[in-house]
C-alpha cells in the first residue's frame, strides 16, 4: 500500500531462505495480492532452451510480470541470445546479477527499446569486493537513456544510505530488504539522541545479561 514501493521481486535464493516449497505456486499467490505494480520472478533452469521455455510460462502468469534473467548462466556462458529473443517478442525482463558496465553494454544491446525493462546491477557486490558503485551507476544511467522503457535497479543494498546513493544518481529503483525499510524511521534523526538511545541499549543488555566486572580483592599491603 505504500506509494513509494513500485514493485516487487524475488530470486531462488530469496524464495529458498523464506521456506517456499513449490516456486509457481508462491508466485500464484503473490500476484493474487500484487496486482497494479511490477513483479519480476526468476527463470529456474540452467539450460537456454529450458530458460525460455520456463520465461514465456512464467511471462504468460499476469500483465505486470517481468521475468528475471540471469546475465550468464552457471557456467558463464552469455544469456545475449536468450535476451534478444525474448525481448524481440515484446516480452518484459529483468536482466539480473550484473556486476560490470561491459554487460549493461551487452544487454542494452541485445533489449528492445519498444519493451519496458529492467536492469539489475548488484551495487552491493560491487561494494563488497571493495569498489565505490556510485561511479558504475552513474554511468550505468548515462548508457540507458536511449532505451526509455528501461529502469536502472540498485540491486543488494547494504545499508540505508544506499538509497540516497541511488537517488543522487538518478537511478530509478531500489530493491529494499526487511531490515532496511525498518530504519526509515532514522531519517533525519537527532544525533545525540540516537547517541543516548545506544547508551541505554548497552545499559538494558547489561542488566539482562547479568554481567559484572568485579574489582580485585588483593591489596597492597603497606611495608
Amino acid at each position: 500500500s505504500k506509494s513509494w514501493i513500485r514493485g516487487f521481486t524475488t530470486n531462488p535464493s530469496l524464495a529458498r531462505k523464506a521456506g517456499v516449497q513449490d516456486y509457481q505456486t508462491f508466485a500464484q499467490h503473490v500476484l493474487q495480492v500484487v496486482t497494479d505494480r511490477p513483479v519480476s520472478f526468476e527463470v529456474l533452469a540452467d539450460d537456454f532452451s529450458e530458460m525460455e521455455q520456463e520465461a514465456r510460462e512464467i511471462a504468460s502468469w499476469g500483465g505486470n510480470v517481468f521475468v528475471k534473467v540471469p546475465i550468464t548462466n552457471s557456467e558463464g556462458e552469455s544469456s545475449a541470445p536468450l535476451i534478444r529473443q525474448l525481448s524481440s517478442e515484446g516480452i518484459q525482463l529483468n536482466i539480473t546479477a550484473l556486476l560490470a558496465l561491459e554487460q549493461v553494454e551487452e544487454t542494452l544491446r541485445n533489449l528492445s527499446q519498444d519493451t519496458s525493462n529492467f536492469i539489475s546491477i548488484f551495487a552491493g557486490r560491487v561494494a563488497d569486493t571493495g569498489r565505490d558503485p556510485v561511479p558504475m551507476m552513474t554511468q550505468a544511467i548515462r548508457m540507458m537513456k536511449p532505451w526509455k522503457k528501461t529502469e536502472l535497479i540498485w540491486a543488494s543494498p547494504r545499508e540505508l544510505l544506499n538509497i540516497f546513493h541511488a537517488d543522487s544518481v538518478g537511478c530509478h529503483v531500489i530493491t529494499v530488504t526487511q531490515d532496511i525499510m525498518n530504519k526509515l524511521c532514522l531519517i533525519g534523526k537527532d544525533l545525540n539522541e540516537y547517541s543516548l538511545e545506544t547508551v541505554k541499549m548497552f545499559r538494558r543488555d547489561t542488566l539482562s545479561a547479568g554481567f559484572r566486572v568485579q574489582a580485585s580483592q588483593l591489596r597492597a599491603q603497606a611495608v
